[in-house]
């Protein structure tokens, strides 16, 4: 570590003397009103880099018409408002993506080599994830409402697209007037979000393998119809038009099967089986609330239909409980319902057959790592911004985009 930090310092100075060897001030630059500022003086500002924290002097101009002071070398540079470089900033990013800050102290002090506040570090991260989010919606912008462009490439076996909510914990003014439990103030706010892989080939057994390393995310604190156009256009990125099979996968929520009919009409649309058997167990619970024995026997049997993908029976034999079980009548007609809407669904043998998944597992297990590993740990409470654009940013590393990403801003700075 000692050799390092003298690296450092030594880096440090070199760096500082490539920032002083700039050429010439030009007495003029064009300001953003459209008149010109002039040269003021030469300031000195602080900046802290990955080798450590260097000064340099760089020229300032003032606008006579607007009074707005520029230094044209903090843009090229990409400091302008901030004493942080890009390096850094990325390094901050990354840490504050992955860590909830009040235990990021370490990993802040390993990556910059010195103590950086976690504050600077929330500050920037949120930045970063903005700044995506923004870009995200300006490619939406561009292909919507229009149809989107087909995307050529080699024909993908099966594409799938999975959705899914999840709430997460937010600050009073996020959530007044918002009704949550009854009689109680919402204290979350969903997440709406979804993710996009391919499938190549099945296993020995016939059951559908995800291919690795295909799978791409991106969410967000939004309305479905804002949700819809941002997984709709991931899944046309991915190449939806060159799928042989399409298939989109979710919980039985009406919100995921109405951005279905809107973004991806002819698609296979299937009711993730573990929520189903979820939706069996619950009514199962109400039905037996103190008997363990008849409630797993129903379950059990009920399950069998469910897999076996005969929804008529299992809808019919459920509305006749209501009879026996009059208190949990309301209970019974609901899920009932669940199922009945669903049977198209839940064609789990013909969904077998074709060796495609019928889980939703990739989107579960995303929400888990995506939003809950970072977003939901105890004592946290968000703003709906700062969310959204932590989400944002780590719906972008988590796909692999990341890279991309900061090259392609580093080559726009320039």
């Amino acid at each position: 570590m000692a050799t390092r930090a003298a690296l450092r310092r030594a880096g440090a100075a070199v760096l500082e003397a490539l920032l002083a060897a700039q050429g010439g001030c030009p007495r003029q630059v064009p300001c953003g009103c459209g008149q010109q500022a002039h040269y003021q003086e030469r300031r000195a500002k602080q900046l802290v880099t990955v080798l450590g924290r260097v000064e340099t002097e760089r020229a300032y101009y003032v606008c006579p018409a607007c009074h707005r002071g520029q230094s044209p070398r903090d843009q090229e540079r990409d400091v302008e408002g901030t004493e942080y470089s890009p390096g850094v900033r990325r390094m901050m990013a990354v840490v504050g993506s992955e860590t909830w800050l009040a235990q990021g102290r370490e990993q802040r002090a390993l990556l910059a080599g010195r103590e950086v506040t976690a504050k600077a570090v929330e500050r920037q991260a949120e930045a970063l994830g903005a700044e995506i989010a923004a870009q995200e919606q300006a490619v939406i912008q561009q292909g919507l409402p229009q149809k989107l462009p087909e995307v050529g490439g080699p024909e993908i076996p099966v594409l799938y697209v999975e959705m899914d909510g999840t709430g997460v914990p937010m600050v009073a003014s996020e959530t007044a007037g918002r009704a949550g439990k009854p009689s109680e103030q919402a204290r979350t706010r969903e997440v709406k979000w979804g993710c996009v892989f391919t499938q190549t080939t099945s296993d020995a057994k016939g059951r559908a393998v995800r291919e690795e390393g295909s799978t791409t995310y991106t969410g967000g604190i939004e309305t479905a119809e804002a949700s819809g156009r941002c997984i709709c256009t991931e899944a046309y990125r991915r190449g939806w038009n060159r799928a042989q099979k399409q298939v989109v996968i979710g919980d039985g929520a009406p919100w995921i099967w109405n951005l279905v009919g809107e973004h991806f009409p002819g698609a296979r649309q299937m009711v993730d089986l573990y929520h189903a058997r979820q939706h069996l167990g619950e009514l199962s619970g109400k039905l037996w609330p103190s008997d363990e024995r008849p409630r797993w026997r129903w379950t059990r049997k009920q399950q069998k239909k469910l897999d076996g993908g005969r929804i008529g029976p299992l809808v019919r034999q459920s509305r006749s409980l209501s009879r026996a079980h009059p208190p949990a009548i309301e209970e019974v007609r609901r899920e009932a319902d669940y199922f009945a809407a669903n049977a198209p669904r839940m064609r789990y043998p013909a969904f077998r057959r074709q060796h495609l998944f019928v889980g939703s597992g990739v989107v579960e297990a995303g929400c888990k790592t995506l939003v809950g590993s970072r977003l939901k740990r105890s004592g946290m409470f968000w703003g709906v911004r700062g969310a959204h654009a932590i989400i944002a940013l780590r719906c972008n590393r988590l796909s692999g985009e990341f890279e991309n990403y900061w090259e392609n801003r580093r080559a726009h700075a320039a």
